[in-house]
Parts: structure tokens; sequence; C-alpha cells
């Protein structure tokens, strides 16, 4: 399975499926698109929709 990671675009914090936010009670391996909508950023406070999937 390939994981991918997500950056937000107000503070630069970074969610990476492999790891999740078990601290939020979002497991590891938990997709981008399964992490609840309003789920806001940790740092900031910003929304799923102002994250962008990161390329590599």
């Amino acid at each position: 399975m390939e994981f991918k990671t997500y950056m937000c675009l107000i503070c630069g914090w970074v969610y990476d499926e492999e790891a999740g936010l078990p601290d939020e009670g979002i497991a590891p391996g938990t997709k981008w698109e399964d992490v609840p909508v309003n789920w806001t950023c940790p740092e900031c406070g910003a929304r799923k929709e102002d994250f962008e999937m990161m390329a590599f």
C-alpha cells in the first residue's frame, strides 16, 4: 500500500497517512479521504480543504 502526505497550506503542518494521528483518534494507515470531514489542522485549525497532497 502506498501512503501519501498532505501539507497544510496555511501553516505547513504535514499529515502522513502511514503515521496517522493517534493522539486525535486517527489510526496509523488512515487514508486522507477517511479522515473525518470536520477534522482540523492540529497546529492552526485549518480545514481539510486547506491541505494539498505533497508530490515526491
